[in-house]
């Protein structure tokens, strides 16, 4: 079940941005205004030198609960929910830690860029700091720990784009992507453009991801990742 919920986010680019925007929000970190700051709680788990409180990790479950039985067909067993959770967090310690490695940093100004672009917070087409805060309050979320929360994926984001931008695909990979286009013929020549740019467009996003899993797994790999079920 783990597997067809890991297949589904990799299938569905809509759905993994969801579940990603979900675990996002799970972030439990106090901060100034535009600063970082420490977990408070339980760890739960810990990557590195960086933990999962104990509080971040219920609301990412209680999030994705929710989520999966809107969503998506099916049941799906609480310790599969469960392990799903800690494994998307425990990814998202490895790509800070990727980015500090990378040497990655968010400025202030990109980081307020982001927050005043986020549509749920503007009102008439602009950011409406009324809005934001009440939005936030709804959801038991403060400025600072939503600010926190959105500099650390905006700082995941650059490193995951730092691997995706150096996948190009090969000649033959190009060829097969035209293949698919050929067998697929269209007699309208702007659709048949548009089929082949479509096609080319799953084949390298198909290839980006595999780059992305296997930069991450290849990371953890040099990394003391330790999760304590008992408090999952």
């Amino acid at each position: 079940m783990i597997k067809l919920m890991r297949e589904a986010s990799h299938s569905y680019p809509w759905l993994l941005k969801s579940i990603m925007g979900i675990i996002a929000l799970a972030f439990v970190i106090t901060m100034g205004w535009w600063g970082f700051g420490e977990q408070s709680g339980a760890v739960v788990a810990s990557v590195g030198d960086l933990t999962i409180s104990r509080d971040e990790f219920r609301r990412a479950y209680e999030n994705t609960y929710r989520f999966y039985k809107d969503k998506v067909p099916g049941e799906f067993k609480d310790e599969t929910i469960k392990q799903f959770v800690v494994d998307q967090l425990i990814d998202n310690r490895t790509w800070l830690i990727a980015a500090k490695n990378m040497g990655l940093t968010v400025a202030n100004e990109d980081l307020r860029e982001v927050i005043m672009q986020i549509p749920d917070f503007q009102k008439n087409g602009a950011f409406d700091p009324e809005v934001y805060q009440r939005l936030l309050a709804a959801n038991h979320l403060t400025p600072a720990i939503f600010e926190a929360m959105e500099a650390k994926e905006v700082l995941s984001n650059k490193a995951r784009l730092v691997i995706r931008d150096a996948v190009a695909l090969t000649p033959a990979e190009l060829a097969e992507a035209q293949a698919l286009t050929v067998r697929q013929t269209e007699s309208d020549p702007a659709k048949a453009a548009a089929a082949k740019d479509r096609a080319l467009q799953d084949v390298l996003f198909q290839k980006q991801q595999r780059a992305l899993m296997a930069y991450t797994e290849s990371l953890k790999t040099t990394l003391p990742i330790t999760i304590h079920r008992e408090l999952l």
